[in-house]
């Protein structure tokens, strides 16, 4: 164990030292003039993208065990400090690097943030700075890895988790996110549709989340059919409304100005995630349970995802319609997948793997102009087609890659330390103060809980 963090740490000082040695470069590619009012909203929408994370810190730190709180928090909360440095030495490159191939980004073209200044590009920003671009891009870079850990929380390795999203980075988000938003990529070019992130951010965490929730298997709570118990409700509640209001920056912030499409993708987003949260409790109610409001938060971010690819390019109309059929599905997927054997812990799968793909078929449809619903059905075809390429991508690429961090080192904690809890397996903090921590505590405490279990 120790060795892993010598290795980190070396591995940190070695960057260090490396942007000190290469030299800062002018902007190889500028543009017109910058428009400050589109540098307001877009530090703005960055800021409020950021601000996301600690929200799912919030919304998925509620939802599980009391003993996994601090852990299950800490795997959102570390993504902000792992994936931005990777994104300053190789992530925004690969992202949006000059193009090989249309599937991913020489890692050279901006490597160390090199040519990465405050004027405009004509691809990318043509009103922002690119440096203003290039960060509000890092928080999506940031949000997609922490969005799988709900999957496999309760029993995740963390420095495995730790080796997995660096190489999720790069190989799988930094590839999608080229494919799909670089003018140069093969799904731009097929004419696919993602307006903030319905395919690069939520299908990729979905489509990972089953692969992870498959290859990690299940917990030993759920495979004794014990109840789960959300440990801290306004936990969640209290994450949904971080993540709602952030979630504006994410999709008025993809216009990448202060303009009407900005004004479009906001109210979209409210409307949306307001239909599927209210969508959720009548489903609950229907089926005989209590309006909770658990289902409420779920719902919410449900409907946030399903408009997200959609947000600048439907009327408000078909917002209601997607965040209410989007929170249907992912209900439905739900309920059924708490009466099979597959271990998802926070239902990522079900709400932002489903609600991303239910998104990305629905734009197709309604998108102004160029939707089936007015009289065109090239888009539903190719978004048909990309969501083959992205779900059999992400899903295969992300299992593979689960393989390779086992091999590296053990994905999942022994069973001693998934019964103490990973605060206290994993961290040695405790959100309780039942007892402090220290070597002796810890094997005694094992030993009175394998005793109690057996």
């Amino acid at each position: 164990m120790k060795n892993f963090w010598k290795i980190g740490f070396g591995l940190l000082l070695l960057i260090s030292f490396i942007g000190t040695l290469i030299p800062l470069s002018a902007q190889r590619i500028t543009g017109g003039p910058v428009n400050t009012a589109d540098v307001a909203w877009m530090l703005t929408a960055t800021g409020l993208v950021l601000l996301m994370t600690p929200g799912l810190s919030f919304f998925y730190g509620g939802m599980v065990s009391s003993k996994n709180i601090i852990s299950t928090m800490l795997q959102s909360f570390i993504a902000m400090g792992v994936i931005s440095i990777l994104w300053i030495v190789v992530g925004f490159s690969l992202a949006f690097g000059q193009d090989i191939g249309g599937i991913i980004g020489n890692p050279f073209t901006f490597f160390m943030f090199r040519g990465v200044g405050t004027e405009t590009d004509p691809q990318l920003a043509a009103t922002i700075p690119l440096m203003l671009f290039a960060f509000f891009q890092l928080k999506f870079a940031i949000i997609t890895p922490a969005l799988i850990t709900g999957s496999f929380a309760e029993r995740v390795k963390f420095s495995s988790y730790l080796i997995f999203i660096i190489l999720f980075s790069l190989f799988i988000y930094a590839p999608l996110a080229h494919m799909t938003w670089h003018p140069d990529g093969i799904l731009r070019k097929m004419g696919v549709l993602d307006f903030a992130g319905g395919t690069v951010v939520h299908i990729s965490a979905g489509m990972a989340a089953l692969a992870g929730a498959i290859k990690l298997g299940r917990r030993k709570s759920h495979q004794e059919g014990d109840k789960h118990e959300p440990a801290n409700i306004p936990y969640v509640l209290l994450g949904t409304g971080l993540l709602w209001f952030g979630w504006f920056g994410f999709n008025a912030g993809s216009a990448l100005a202060a303009n009407g499409t900005a004004v479009l993708a906001f109210a979209n987003t409210n409307t949306a995630s307001a239909a599927a949260a209210l969508d959720w409790i009548i489903l609950e109610v229907i089926r005989g349970n209590k309006p909770s409001a658990l289902g409420a938060c779920v719902g919410a971010v449900v409907g946030l995802v399903a408009i997200t690819p959609a947000a600048g390019y439907v009327d408000i109309s078909a917002s209601i319609f997607i965040g209410i059929f989007a929170s249907m599905v992912s209900n439905i997927a739900v309920a059924w997948k708490s009466k099979s054997a597959l271990d998802d812990t926070l239902d990522v799968f079900p709400c932002h793997g489903l609600g991303g793909i239910v998104g990305m078929i629905l734009t197709a449809v309604f998108a102004k102009n160029s939707g089936l619903i007015f009289g065109h059905a090239e888009l539903l075809f190719a978004h048909m087609i990309a969501l083959v390429i992205v779900t059999a991508f992400t899903f295969g690429g992300s299992l593979l890659l689960y393989k390779i961090t086992d091999v590296i080192s053990p994905l999942r904690v022994s069973e001693e330390q998934e019964i103490l809890g990973l605060d206290i397996s994993q961290h040695g903090e405790s959100i309780g103060n039942d007892f402090t921590f220290n070597t002796n505590s810890f094997e005694k405490k094992i030993q009175e809980i394998l005793i109690e279990n057996n």
